[in-house]
């Protein structure tokens, strides 16, 4: 059976974030995942992780301005040092957490933008980060959305960002699958992970198209866990989907397992 790693800034909303750690311990995860952990101290997020024997399974690099609708800055021409500095934020962060993989959003493209200078600025800030992150033995993830979800977003397919991971030639650089949002993209799920297994380095699940527990919906969840122990996929895969109700209550599909 896979691991799963609760998202706990889509699920245990009930209680504040703190709280959400000893819950998700409660309910029976072992690893958790968020966002962004900048609102709270790390060492105070260690305590928690401590405190309930949960490992981090990964969070996002400093976005830019989230609540001004920024979604991420790699790929950003004129904000390459905001994203050096972002990385080294990020470093303090994993490394008080015990931390082992960091996402790095593309950002969004303005209107009218030349997506080869995106591209090129994107690659640069990629292969910065990677040899930052590789002395301290961290993996750099990238991940493809969908621009139902999020319009404009530079990255939205597992082809183009495993082009993108072969291109910035850095070992520790994986490409994260979200099943989610790579069916409504491409579908095709089963066949892309095996076609691109050995550069996957972190696996999301939800529901399609509700984004809900993987319970429902037109992806085949059952099918695709019997395909990651097929493969020996050993990482984490991340709970990132919004609960119907209480987060609790929803938790039957994984206790099915």
């Amino acid at each position: 059976m896979p691991r799963f790693a609760a998202n706990l800034t889509m699920m245990f909303n009930e209680v504040p974030f703190p709280q959400r750690f000893d819950a998700a311990a409660n309910a029976g995860f072992e690893a958790v995942e968020f966002l962004f952990p900048y609102e709270h101290a790390p060492q105070d997020i260690a305590q928690w992780l401590d405190k309930n024997r949960l490992v981090n399974a990964l969070f996002n690099m400093p976005p830019g301005d989230w609540a001004a609708g920024e979604r991420g800055i790699a790929s950003l021409p004129g904000r390459e040092e905001e994203f050096r500095a972002g990385v080294a934020r990020a470093l303090d962060y994993a490394q008080a957490m015990g931390t082992k993989r960091l996402h790095a959003m593309a950002g969004l493209l303005p209107a009218k933008a030349d997506r080869g200078l995106h591209r090129a600025t994107y690659i640069a800030n990629l292969r910065y980060a990677a040899r930052e992150l590789a002395a301290h033995d961290i993996t750099l993830l990238i991940e493809p959305i969908n621009p139902r979800d999020m319009p404009g977003y530079f990255l939205n397919s597992q082809a183009d960002a495993h082009a993108i991971r072969a291109e910035v030639g850095a070992a520790n650089l994986k490409v994260q699958m979200d099943f989610y949002h790579a069916q409504i993209v491409e579908g095709d799920l089963a066949a892309t992970f095996r076609k691109h297994a050995d550069g996957i380095g972190h696996v999301q699940i939800a529901s399609v198209p509700t984004r809900n527990e993987p319970d429902d919906g037109e992806v085949n969840y059952p099918y695709l866990f019997r395909m990651l122990d097929e493969l020996g996929y050993d990482g984490w895969v991340g709970c990132e989907y919004r609960p119907r109700g209480r987060t609790e209550d929803g938790l039957g599909w994984m206790k099915s397992l």
